[in-house]
């Protein structure tokens, strides 16, 4: 049976589609990349004039949107899009951690803030939490993914093997939780490039044997391998039956 995870959906059970906004193209790629992982349908802004038009055509469900921009401040495009009659959930990122810039941001009609700098993971949890009071409806409620006696929390991203806690790096979790979404299917060298890293190696696929083997360093030594090796396939992760 393949593990679904508790991804947010849209009422119709379409991904939710979010909106970043920032000037640094580095930035966006990186938080594009991370809810994508979440299963939402992502488009980004570099400006805050590019960030209304866009607003306008795409209807984002969620908005992260950088205060500091050089043409439209955040803060003035939160403003038209409240004018508009735009109640979108706004997630601001901001440099600034005073109580002033806050008020004055819940003023405007934002709804959180996250500070630079952050993690991913934060950035990500923020917009869970946001577009659940919205009204975005989840398949299931429970956070965990299991195969066999590996759990792995994508609230707390704690991850077990029976009783031992086991510590990965972000890429090594994010690699993890592809593959138990995944459940008994075969996930090609690409397509594991293409959700946990989100950019062309340029054939450097070896990159993904390297942190399968650090995964199962720490999943799979001295216990039953749960991580398998489709030769010229891929990889897949399952547990005996």
């Amino acid at each position: 049976m393949t593990m679904t995870a508790p991804l947010l959906q849209r009422p119709d059970g379409s991904p939710l589609r979010v909106l970043v906004v920032d000037d640094e193209q580095m930035l966006t790629d990186l938080l594009s990349m991370a809810l994508r992982m979440e299963g939402w349908e992502v488009r980004t802004a570099g400006s805050g004039f590019d960030a209304l038009n866009a607003a306008r055509e795409f209807a984002p469900d969620a908005m992260v949107l950088d205060i500091m921009m050089p043409d439209l401040d955040g803060m003035s495009v939160l403003q038209r899009l409240r004018q508009a009659g735009d109640d979108v959930p706004v997630l601001f990122l901001t440099a600034k951690d005073s109580v002033s810039d806050r008020v004055a941001g819940l003023t405007a009609g934002g709804d959180d803030y996250v500070t630079k700098p952050f993690s991913l993971e934060e950035v990500v949890a923020r917009l869970r939490g946001l577009m659940r009071r919205a009204g975005a409806s989840a398949g299931t409620a429970d956070p965990i993914l299991r195969v066999g006696d590996l759990t792995l929390n994508e609230d707390s991203h704690e991850v077990f093997r029976g009783d031992d806690e086991i510590e990965l790096t972000a890429t090594e979790f994010e690699l993890l939780r592809y593959l138990m979404r995944n459940q008994r299917r075969v996930l090609s060298k690409a397509q594991i490039l293409d959700r946990v890293w989100n950019y062309d190696f340029g054939g450097r696929s070896s990159v993904v044997e390297l942190y399968i083997s650090y995964l199962r360093k720490k999943i799979d030594a001295g216990k039953e391998p749960l991580i398998h090796t489709v030769r010229g396939v891929g990889y897949m992760i399952k547990a005996s039956q």
